[in-house]
């Protein structure tokens, strides 16, 4: 009679005679181990993929701020969203003669150089590319098309150091051929100015701004500061002055410091239509006085005109002089910004220049 087998009988597979000794056999595992276990290497793959997504994006992030700290950066900016108020230009006031021969090239072979802006809250500062941007500007005044309503301009990231986009500006412009030792000297001196600087004169300045130029070329643009600061406030056409003659005067200065109130003088009381006009007044001072011989001084008129004006902050009284003119205003001027009050100054001199 056979043996009845019980239901809870299970059998199970003979262990194989080729495993060798001190290894275990494979665990034997479930639908839901194995998926968790594949469900776990995915998630874990996918991880390890992520993060190297993040610092993919990390590395061209900071690429991309370099590229823009350095302007290399370009895009199409609307030219009515760029300033110029941040720098002081090194222009004189005239309008460029070669602007006509850019505008002819642009409308030509378009522009092969973008200009150099930096953001702002209104918009762009201007860095580098004053003439490049005048001749957009004027193209699109000019045909009203489109595509120079927009100019192709390297962005600049926000917060560079002033110092860095003076210097930026300066560079460009050594390579012209048009620019004066008295527009330089000009810069230098506004440079000194500006309360976000930091040069202690007009020649710490030049060094700061003309690092590129040579010792030789700094010196002569420091001799027209001087020039500057001395007659500024008079010369219309100072950037017509030559270095020659620029170098004859500050000399002349330096030995007699009284001669700048002879020379203003002399200006303002020549009529100036043009820069030769002007430049026959300086070369009469600029010749050396032979050695001794008394200097003959200018005659001064004694006359005066005292006039009262009214305005919103009270009376304000107006003496007019040889050589001096005066105004009295309750109103503390000294609280105005400097660049402000020089730029109302010599449109007021200008004024009585015409």
């Amino acid at each position: 009679m056979t043996k009845k087998r019980r239901v809870f009988d299970i059998d199970f597979d003979d262990q194989p005679e080729d495993v060798p000794a001190g290894t275990e056999p494979e665990t034997r595992r479930g639908p839901m181990a194995a998926a968790i276990t594949e469900n776990a290497a995915a998630l874990a793959h996918r991880q390890q993929a992520e993060t190297a997504i993040r610092e993919e994006n990390d590395r061209l992030a900071h690429q991309f701020v370099e590229l823009k700290k350095r302007g290399l950066i370009v895009d199409l900016v609307p030219i009515d969203q760029i300033y110029s108020e941040k720098l002081i230009r090194d222009r004189a006031p005239k309008r460029d003669a070669e602007i006509d021969e850019l505008k002819d090239s642009i409308k030509a072979v378009g522009l092969s150089n973008p200009i150099q802006v930096e953001e702002s809250s209104e918009g762009w500062e201007l860095v580098q590319g004053w003439r490049r941007l005048t001749a957009y500007r004027e193209l699109y005044k000019e045909t009203g098309d489109p595509a120079y309503a927009r100019i192709p301009a390297g962005l600049m990231a926000k917060g560079a150091r002033l110092e860095e986009l003076y210097q930026r500006m300066v560079d460009e412009n050594l390579v012209r051929r048009d620019i004066s030792f008295a527009e330089m000297a000009q810069l230098a001196v506004s440079f000194a100015k500006d309360p976000q600087t930091n040069a202690v004169s007009p020649h710490d300045a030049v060094d700061k701004l003309f690092v590129s130029a040579g010792r030789q070329k700094r010196a002569y643009i420091k001799h027209f500061t001087t020039l500057i600061r001395n007659l500024g406030l008079v010369l219309r056409f100072a950037d017509a002055i030559p270095r020659r003659l620029g170098l004859d005067l500050v000399k002349r200065l330096e030995d007699n410091p009284d001669l700048v109130v002879d020379i203003q003088h002399a200006l303002l009381n020549t009529q100036r239509p043009d820069a030769e006009t002007e430049l026959a007044v300086l070369q009469r001072f600029a010749k050396p006085v032979p050695a001794g011989t008394a200097p003959r001084p200018v005659a001064r008129s004694t006359a005066k005109t005292t006039f009262k004006l009214t305005r919103p902050e009270g009376v304000a009284k107006c003496t007019a002089a040889d050589g001096r003119l005066e105004v009295r205003l309750n109103r503390d001027f000294s609280e105005l910004d400097r660049h402000r009050l020089e730029q109302a100054v010599q449109a007021f001199l200008d004024t009585l220049s015409d």
